[in-house]
């Protein structure tokens, strides 16, 4: 296995539309594709994807409480993967012993693609994606 790019990177926001508003306004990130049913923002950086999710929508609620002193705001980081092969990756990582969970269609920087989440040992969590 290869990593050969970050994917993605996962902001939660307290305040989803002003978070939306800077990344596009200020830095420049192009709204890709705005999904109102999870509550989350695919803005383009590049090659890679800002994906914005609201504290308070469906997904952002799996988060825990809204970021603070106190609670994160990053929810994972995504490694693409060249050569990616599910099944290889998987026994890779539970010879190894590593929390997996098992691989899903998930939208990233390069569309629709297959992808493993795991947590390393402080439980963040992690993506890797098939490249595209």
């Amino acid at each position: 296995m290869r990593i050969s790019a970050i994917d993605h990177v996962v902001i939660r926001a307290r305040d989803y539309e002003r978070m939306i508003a800077f990344y596009r306004d200020v830095l420049g990130c192009p709204l890709e594709w705005r999904r109102d049913d999870l509550g989350m923002a695919h803005m383009r950086a590049g090659r890679a994807l800002i994906d914005l999710v609201d504290a308070n929508g469906a997904l952002g609620k799996k988060g825990g409480p809204a970021p603070g002193k106190e609670a994160r705001n990053m929810d994972h980081l995504c490694l693409q993967v060249e050569s990616f092969d599910p099944e290889v990756v998987l026994r890779h990582l539970k010879a190894c012993g590593a929390k997996v969970e098992e691989p899903q269609k998930r939208y990233g920087a390069g569309g629709d693609g297959l992808s493993i989440y795991l947590y390393d040992p402080e439980d963040n969590l992690i993506e890797l994606r098939a490249a595209p």
